[in-house]
């Protein structure tokens, strides 16, 4: 008799949509007890007519605010030291995430970090390792999105480059799941055309890997395929015409379904893609990019079946290797790099992201076992 699965499963928080959204923000930092927020953002956002928007909404409600833009493209330690010294100095008590994945996940570990016993190695998303954080000490979080692709925005988590190890490291709790999260599809009309593709496909890598994880969440699997269909319709039509505000609206719905659905697991995609953005500094949903077709053929003999029947959702014709030809062609449209060797990777440190990309925990989502000698070989395949 076949064993009944068990699995833990858990899904976001409030999500306040549509737009012209962020004339809320003020209200829902209120609501969530923030009277000095500290607005977290990136340099080139920081002088954007977007962000002075969201500050001129604060400042209309009088709460009192601050800006930190020092956030790199991969966020590091040094990062969240030099924030939270600003959070510490200015007696913030919240932290607005405004931006794309690096901002969101950046701010999420400042209001992590306010106040904690341990390091924030210490709270890698390993077993129960969360519950050496001291949850009281965390601050209150709002999320707004400016990018659709990572889907941080409804995440409990946040990725961290460490600068002596190179190593990226998922960092974990539950209470950084934001209170509120404000996803206002005008926010993201001014991203340059790189960035709409690269955080698009980042976004249809989450989905893909979620929906090709062996295991076992059906929730997650049904909402990566339609996050797969969104991406596959829209992404397009984003990248073309910027400001086709029901393209950008079905593309933030899309990066919150990949982010809610990866709880089901990630896979040789992110493996592959962390290692390299941590090394080389590369644009994360580019990385995805750019290997995606190789390790859909890496995974071909465990997923060839699954993938014909989402092709067949999605009005692909040719099963598997229609699904493929379809990503090829989203690749081209979008003008991603072809290799990883055009991103800068070279052969001689292929040894050491082969051993990093085998520590990276997305590799146990993966429904083919990465292995030393098989994952060098896809690396290989991928420059």
């Amino acid at each position: 008799m076949t064993q009944a699965p068990i699995a833990n499963w858990s899904y976001p928080t409030a999500v306040k949509f549509g737009p012209g959204r962020i004339a809320e923000l003020a209200q829902h930092c209120k609501a969530a007890g923030i009277t000095r927020p500290l607005l977290v953002t990136d340099r080139a956002l920081s002088a954007l007519p977007i962000t002075a928007r969201a500050l001129e909404i604060l400042d209309e409600a009088g709460l009192g605010h601050a800006v930190f833009a020092e956030v790199d493209a991969n966020p590091t330690e040094a990062n969240m030291e030099a924030g939270l010294k600003v959070y510490r100095a200015g007696g913030h008590d919240g932290v607005v995430c405004f931006g794309g994945g690096s901002a969101l996940d950046l701010g999420k570990m400042i209001a992590l970090m306010v106040d904690q016993p341990v390091s924030v190695w210490d709270l890698e998303d390993v077993d129960d390792w969360w519950t050496r954080a001291n949850a009281d000490t965390i601050a209150p979080i709002i999320a707004v999105p400016t990018t659709a692709g990572t889907g941080s925005e409804v995440g409990r988590a946040g990725v961290l480059t460490n600068t002596e190890t190179h190593r990226k490291k998922i960092i974990f709790h539950p209470k950084l799941l934001p209170a509120v999260t404000i996803c206002d599809p005008e926010l993201t009309v001014g991203m340059p055309r790189f960035i709409t593709a690269g955080t698009g496909m980042d976004a249809l890598a989450h989905c893909l890997e979620a929906y090709s994880s062996p295991h076992y969440h059906p929730m997650s699997q049904g909402i990566a395929l339609e996050g797969m269909r969104l991406v596959l319709e829209n992404l397009p039509r984003a990248y073309t015409t910027p400001d086709d505000l029901t393209a950008r609206a079905h593309m933030m719905s899309a990066a919150a379904m990949g982010a809610v659905a990866f709880q089901k697991g990630l896979g040789a995609i992110h493996a592959l893609s962390h290692p390299v953005g941590a090394v080389y500094n590369t644009h994360h949903g580019t990385t995805n990019a750019v290997v995606m077709p190789m390790v859909l053929d890496f995974n071909r003999p465990a997923i060839e079946d699954r993938i014909a029947r989402a092709a067949a959702y999605l009005g692909i014709q040719g099963g598997f290797d229609g699904f493929r030809a379809r990503v090829m062609e989203l690749r081209s449209e979008l003008q991603i790099p072809e290799t990883l060797g055009v991103l800068g990777v070279t052969a001689d440190r292929l040894n050491e992201l082969t051993e990093m990309a085998l520590e990276d925990p997305s590799c146990g989502g993966n429904p083919v076992e990465m292995t030393r000698t098989n994952t060098r070989a896809l690396f290989e395949a991928c420059l």
